[in-house]
């Protein structure tokens, strides 16, 4: 965590990221409100619209786009930076041990990350505030968001193994958990075992009934399983460091 902090990493991708929460929400709920507004001047109000249920599902839609920027930015120097100052080989051979060098690097995005949520509940707070939403849901929201952020912080650290080169890492690491979000996408084409293969590994699929306040076990076996992948890529990928040096 400490790392994160003396460099300006922590700070651009947090006031980025709660900037862009701040901006959106605000969007949101204008145009929910507008549209709100413009149903009961034309008589269609009749039917009452839950505003703060129909913002927060925009807003954690629009947080899991957000998150395929930010979290390639947190996971790029990881193990990247320590390769270009050549630190790599002193780490490698701590008695620390690559497994625990592996989950404190781990740990502390992760920590991160849950800094960046609390600090964007701040934005959600004001539905509290002027309102009565349901607190479960929201919950259960934030509780998908740590396990899809879990699991492409997983990736990103793999990837971070593979190069000296920060901008290489960025690259590729969004690059990769982009196909990810989008292969549901591809099954569109795809039929029978292929397409239910497809739809399975997007890892934005398993993120929708979180948002929508349902939490499946089914769901959470495939993120932990998600991210477990990507430290077993990480831990074999240090082996074979430790192994060359």
């Amino acid at each position: 965590m400490k790392a994160y902090f003396v460099s300006p990493v922590a700070y651009v991708v947090l006031t980025v990221f709660l900037f862009l929460c701040g901006f959106f929400f605000y969007g949101i709920l204008t145009a929910v409100v507008q549209n709100t507004m413009m149903q009961s001047q034309f008589g269609q109000g009749a039917q009452p619209i839950n505003v703060p249920e129909i913002v927060c599902r925009s807003f954690f839609g629009t947080t899991s786009v957000v998150l395929l920027f930010m979290i390639p930015m947190l996971t790029m120097g990881l193990f990247a930076e320590e390769k270009k100052r050549g630190t790599i080989e002193l780490l490698l051979t701590t008695p620390v041990g690559n497994f625990s060098a592996m989950m404190g690097k781990y740990l502390a995005s992760l920590s991160f990350l849950v800094v960046m949520f609390l600090g964007s509940f701040v934005t959600i707070s004001a539905l509290f505030i002027y309102g009565q939403p349901e607190w479960k849901p929201i919950l259960g929201a934030y509780l998908g968001l740590i396990l899809y952020g879990a699991a492409l912080l997983a990736v990103g650290l793999f990837i971070s193994t593979l190069t000296e080169n920060q901008i290489v890492a960025v690259v590729i690491t969004f690059g990769l958990i982009l196909v990810l979000w989008l292969v549901e996408s591809f099954s569109a084409g795809a039929q029978g075992v292929a397409k239910d293969v497809l739809s399975y590994l997007s890892v934005i699929g398993h993120l929708d009934d979180f948002i929508k306040g349902v939490i499946d076990t089914g769901h959470i076996i495939y993120y932990v399983t998600f991210a477990f992948v990507g430290l077993f890529l990480t831990y074999r990928s240090l082996e074979s460091m430790r192994w060359k040096s």
